[in-house]
């Protein structure tokens, strides 16, 4: 099959560039962390690599790890990775994990000896990535999804009259820089704790009051012999001192940042100065915060009491020696160990504090990690430059600020803290070892390296069991961002700026996709070009404009990078050469939307389509539609359930193709050849020269959702093939696109009140033709493990069991495939040791000679669950004979696999693409539908109420152009923003009828009907541009009063099946201490009556019900008995006992203290049960 299935395209666009792999984000991710087909010595320093290159070598010192050269060196050499130990299919039936052994080199150098040992340790299991970007973790398949979340840097906010900057690293304390307002002073605020002033914090690093000054003002050198006393005080009085001023012996007159008055000027000319210096009047005045803290600051040059202070606030209540506190200090801002950045938060900084680098010098100040003394003084200047309002703040939403982490840095963050562990361990090691030989075996334990990898893919928030309903929702799921999760957002207390659209968000995040609940804003899905940098920013693509004429040459900008350009939208007008047809054109300018002349513009957007995810993408017409049910469309897309029946949509987006291409759900040729094998499980094509290239196929696995995954082969033997064209659909496509649902006939009106509220009607002919049938396939798990009292055993001696319930199973007790199965039948017949009371040892020696009772085992058989059934369509049996790798204690292990076909039936859930969701209310006879004028009864019939108020009209424009597609056999492609105009859906109608008319005469000239009748019944038939028909009633076989709308929509069979929500029962399990029925479907459990229920009840005073619903009914225990033994003999019911409910009540009023006992009308004592009745008893015996 050619490699894009063709549609007929209204674009009138040229895309730039094709469509990216849409799984980049998550393989290119675990690539650069495995880095698994690189050589170990061309390995980068990223991923796995960097995280053992950061914590080796390691040095060993037998003084500890504070003192002395080391003794011993532990370096890494290289990692290596053997094969999987297991296949993708062996992990699924196995409940195992896809992973591959990782061995890691390393080398002991003994400093004293010279001698040099190099040892390979085991270092664990390390996941592998499918091809299709997830992980299989204990059989089942998960994905780790990227986490956006608040990028390392400086970041400048103004809050409560106070303007901050915050200096936040990747690892080490916080930096917050604070300008109060309303005091005019500068604070710092370190990891959170009290406040410092600013001055104070610096001097305690090691800056004198003169460094400071020079560095935050300018200064004039006076001479004072030059000018009058009487001058010189009118001039100087008020200004500030730049430096120290001292006389001819060096002593100290007066302080730099001092203010001088009238009699410090005397003093200056008493003692005869000849030069000072003055911080400049408007240097002051503009850095004025900066002066009065200094001022205020009373360390004054006093370096001790400075970083005392500072030490006071970081450690209340603790002394420490002068060179412990300043070691502390240095090494908390200063020390790679203590304080990194990050790479992302240092290019950040760069970027914010030094624009006037040059890219060269820039990137060379990003590899210095720690902080400098010049960061800090830059960071203060801009902040009092943005308090100033000379620079502006920084949006905390802006995605210039908000960056992405994938699996990789994900991985490594976990890592880290794991080796740190064995950092630790390995010094602990060290010094309490014996004097035996020092190798890396004995001394790197890999225990907490292990338990990080299982509990970051079994336990993480960000590792999540994959959405497998069809492939759209296993692709979304990779492309999905959360802002939740370790280091992230908590959905209970983020606000709504976070959750809200940012003009950032512009062809990087979707606007539209994203939950409807708790989680709305939090979770988004990345937009369809989008990709993320090294630096973790989100970029999307613009085609370059010079001169007003397309380039063609495509650059990836950044959030922060686009909003120094002018960008037109990908809708601008351009003529036949690529020229910008309009002289003024729309175009984006630092986030807002204006008029320009075409010269200035620098970019054009890509495409329509980049602004929205692929799931947004998929609804054609979108433009036409409400943002919220377009919200809606796209999410409910993922819930589709794959059909028996699969259809291509007639009104397309064009995404249909790479939805499915890079879902990997189909399978395509890698090699140009011809195929020359072809059967339900594989394809074998030869290609060119003579090599042959198998491709297997999936048949019928089970998904995460209980879906069927299929592959079925569309070429045949002999067939030529091309690099990239279609061999097999997967499950949900059809002929290479995705197929979620079916094109139906719909009618856009009321039915006998049945689609009232969003109901929907549908025609028995699409339960004939199995139209949205789908197969349902459920895993049962049967287990024997060892006990304490023996071993469980798989069998078919089942104990108190008749022969027809043990009819499908085989002489293993398994049951057979091909059965069908109801509730409660026996699947897997196992029995488990039953623990005898009074055993003796005679009682154990003769049990060991004769074997086993029927009474010393308990029937523990596999049955299938109320609710299912369905035909047994597999089973897998492994065991530890078998040399089959189970869980610890495991001795057998079966696996039943249930499919059902589910039919469409009412209580069904069903959705168009444009938010229009409906429940199926009931199945009507395809005679009893409306009915067109030339026979062809309707499908389903919509409430046209559904339409107005939710403002979702592009489904009246699918439907339409559906139904001309229809007629002429053609496809779509109604891209976002790029979909036919009424003029066009206009013309294709024509089409469809001349098309009519055509095959009219051809058809019924044959029986010798007349031009004239031929053109009465086409007027008739014929398709109105309005779209409305005069339907007739398939009950009546009249007109209806009015003109109906009618055409093809796409519609969707929902996950929400009314199979898995229908839930009755009569006795079934109740909770220990109420004594009430459980709750929901899962537990069996029955309807409480709570309080409001019986308010309900009272005001009809319906006192028997309400007795018999609070006694027999619910938790009166001996009253149920009475009952089920009344109703079994027929007897009159007249017993009432007491409600279990009560007898807790006074339970807990008896914890109390309180001495509670009932009686009744007589002065009798009631017992609420046998135990009271005994403890009673008990108290009399005691008394006499």
């Amino acid at each position: 099959m050619p490699i894009k299935p063709q549609r007929v395209s209204f674009s009138r666009k040229k895309e730039w560039i094709d469509l990216p792999d849409l799984l980049e984000i998550q393989l290119k991710a675990y690539e650069d962390f495995l880095q698994a087909g690189v050589e170990p010595e061309k390995r980068e320093k990223k991923g796995l690599e960097l995280v053992f290159r950061t914590f080796f070598p390691i040095e060993l010192s037998s003084q500890g790890r504070k003192g002395g050269d080391p003794d011993i060196v532990i370096d890494y050499v290289r990692y290596d990775l053997e094969s999987p130990r297991y296949t993708e299919s062996e992990c699924f039936d196995k409940n195992l994990s896809y992973a591959v052994p990782l061995k890691a080199v390393f080398r002991v150098i003994n400093r004293k000896t010279g001698e040099i040992k190099e040892k390979d340790i085991y270092i664990g299991d390390f996941p592998l990535m499918t091809p299709r970007g997830t992980f299989i973790i204990n059989g089942a398949e998960r994905v780790v999804i990227n986490q956006i979340y608040k990028s390392p840097g400086v970041l400048f906010a103004y809050k409560n009259k106070e303007y901050s900057s915050k200096i936040v690293p990747e690892k080490g304390a916080w930096l917050e820089f604070i300008l109060d307002k309303r005091k005019d002073l500068m604070y710092v605020r370190v990891d959170a704790r009290r406040k410092i002033l600013v001055s104070v914090f610096l001097r305690a690093l090691g800056m004198s009051t003169q460094e400071i000054v020079s560095a935050f003002f300018k200064t004039r050198k006076l001479d004072l012999t030059k000018v009058e006393k009487s001058e010189a005080i009118t001039k100087l009085v008020g200004k500030y001192l730049a430096e120290d001023v001292v006389d001819s012996e060096n002593n100290v007159i007066l302080g730099a940042v001092e203010k001088l008055t009238p009699n410090y000027v005397n003093l200056l000319y008493q003692k005869g100065i000849q030069f000072i210096s003055v911080i400049d009047p408007r240097s002051a005045l503009e850095n004025r915060p900066f002066l009065l803290t200094l001022e205020k600051d009373d360390t004054k040059d006093n370096y001790q009491k400075a970083i005392k202070k500072v030490y006071s606030v970081l450690h209340p209540g603790e002394a420490a020696s002068l060179e412990a506190i300043v070691k502390e200090l240095q090494n908390m801002l200063f020390h790679r160990k203590f304080y990194d950045l990050g790479e992302v938060g240092r290019y950040k900084m760069v970027l914010k504090l030094y624009p006037e680098l040059s890219p060269e010098e820039k990137q060379a100040l990003v590899e210095q990690r720690t902080l400098s003394f010049e960061d800090i003084i830059r960071t203060l200047q801009h902040l009092l430059k943005v308090a100033a309002q000379k620079e502006p703040l920084d949006d905390v939403d802006h995605l210039g600020n908000r960056r992405v982490r994938n699996v990789n840095e994900l991985l490594v963050n976990q890592l880290i803290q794991a080796f740190t562990k064995v950092e630790r361990a390995i010094h602990e090691k060290f010094l309490s070892r014996d004097n035996e030989d020092i190798s890396p075996q004995s001394l790197i334990a890999i225990k907490p390296i292990v338990s990080a990898i299982n509990d970051f893919f079994g336990m993480s928030q960000l590792s999540q069991f994959m959405d497998q309903t069809n492939p759209l929702s296993e692709l979304t799921h990779k492309r999905r961002l959360s802002a939740l999760g370790p280091g992230g957002l908590s959905r209970d207390r983020a606000g709504f700026e976070v959750r809200d659209v940012h003009n950032t968000h512009y062809g990087r995040v979707c606007p539209i996709e994203t939950p409807e609940g708790p989680n709305i804003g939090l979770i988004a899905s990345l937009s369809t070009y989008a990709r993320v940098n090294a630096y973790g920013f989100i970029e999307t693509p613009y085609v370059v404009v010079k001169d007003g004429k397309i380039t063609g040459e495509v650059h990836y900008l950044s959030a922060t990078e686009e909003e120094v350009f002018y960008i037109a939208q990908a809708n601008t007008k351009l003529t036949d050469s690529l020229m910008i047809q309009e002289e003024v054109v729309e175009a984006r300018y630092k986030g807002e939307f204006m008029l320009v002349e075409r010269e200035k513009i620098q970019y054009m957007d890509i495409s329509p389509k980049q602004i929205l995810s692929v799931s947004a993408a998929l609804i054609p017409f979108i433009e036409h539609d409400d943002a919220n049910r377009a919200l809606m469309g796209s999410n409910m897309q993922r819930q589709a359930v794959p059909l028996l029946n699969m259809s291509r949509p007639i009104v397309g987006t064009g995404m249909e193709y790479y939805v499915a291409r890079d879902s990997r759900a189909i399978v395509m040729s890698t090699v140009d050849g011809t195929v020359k094998k072809v059967d339900s499980t594989k394809i074998i094509v030869e290609d060119n020269q003579g090599n042959k290239h198998e491709y297997p196929l999936l048949k019928f696995r089970r998904t995460n959702q209980d879906t069927t995954y299929n592959q079925k082969p569309v070429v045949n033997a002999g067939d030529k093939v091309k690099v990239g064209d279609l061999l097999a659909d997967g499950f949900a496509t059809k002929d290479g696109e995705l197929a979620l649902g079916k094109n139906v006939v719909v009618a856009f009106m009321p039915w006998n009140g049945y689609n009232y509220e969003d109901a929907v009607l549908i025609s028995e002919r699409l339960l004939k033709d199995d139209e949205f049938s789908s197969i349902y396939m459920t895993v049962l798990e049967c287990k024997a493990v060892e006990t304490k009292l023996g071993s469980e055993s798989i069998t078919i001696e089942i104990p108190n069991v008749g022969e027809d319930a043990l009819r499908n199973l085989d002489e293993n007790g398994i049951v057979r495939v091909g059965a069908y199965v109801k509730p409660g039948d026996i699947l897997v017949g196992k029995v488990t040791p039953k623990n005898e009371p009074n055993e003796t040892p005679e009682f154990r020696l003769l049990h060991a000679i004769f074997g086993e009772k029927a009474k010393d085992v308990k029937d523990t058989s596999l049955r299938v669950p109320n609710g299912e059934s369905g035909v047994v369509v597999d089973v897998k049996v492994f065991s530890a004979e078998n040399k089959d790798d189970l869980a610890p204690g495991v001795l057998k292990m079966v696996k039943v696999y249930l499919a059902k076909k589910r039919k469409i039936k009412p209580g069904d859930k069903v959705a168009g693409r444009h938010g229009n969701k409906g429940v199926i209310s009931r199945v009507l006879p395809e005679e009893d539908m409306p009915f067109l004028p030339d026979g062809t009864p309707v499908d389903v019939v919509l409430n046209p109420l559904g339409v107005p108020s939710r403002m979702n009209i592009g489904q009246l424009f699918e439907t339409i152009l559906g139904l001309a597609g229809l007629k002429l056999h053609k496809y779509y492609e109604c891209g976002v923003f790029e979909g036919a105009s009424l003029e066009d859906i206009e013309r294709e109608i024509e089409e469809a009828n001349a098309k009519i008319r055509e095959d009219l005469y051809r058809e019924r000239k044959q029986y010798g009907e007349t031009d004239e009748e031929i053109e009465r019944y086409f007027d008739q038939v014929k398709l109105p541009k309005s779209g409305k028909f005069m339907l007739r009633n398939g009950l009546t076989g009249e007109y209806f009063e009015n003109p109906v709308f009618v055409g093809v929509m796409y519609m969707l069979k929902l996950h929400h099946m009314v199979d898995d929500k229908i839930h009755a029962r009569s006795v079934g399990p109740y909770a220990l201490v109420t004594q009430q029925p459980l709750r929901g479907k899962a537990n069996f459990g029955g309807q409480r009556l709570g309080e409001m229920e019986v308010w309900a009840l009272e005001a009809y005073g319906a006192a028997n019900l309400l007795q018999e619903m609070l006694t027999i009914k619910s938790d009166d225990t001996e009253g149920r008995v009475k009952a089920y033994e009344g109703i079994i003999k027929a007897k009159y019911l007249n017993y009432m006992g007491v409600p279990e409910s009560f007898n807790v009540l006074v339970q807990e009023l008896k914890g109390l203290a309180l001495d509670v006992r009932v009686y009744d009308q007589k002065g009798q004592r009631v017992y609420l049960n046998e135990r009271e009745r005994e403890i009673n008893d008990a108290t009399k015996f005691h008394l006499v």
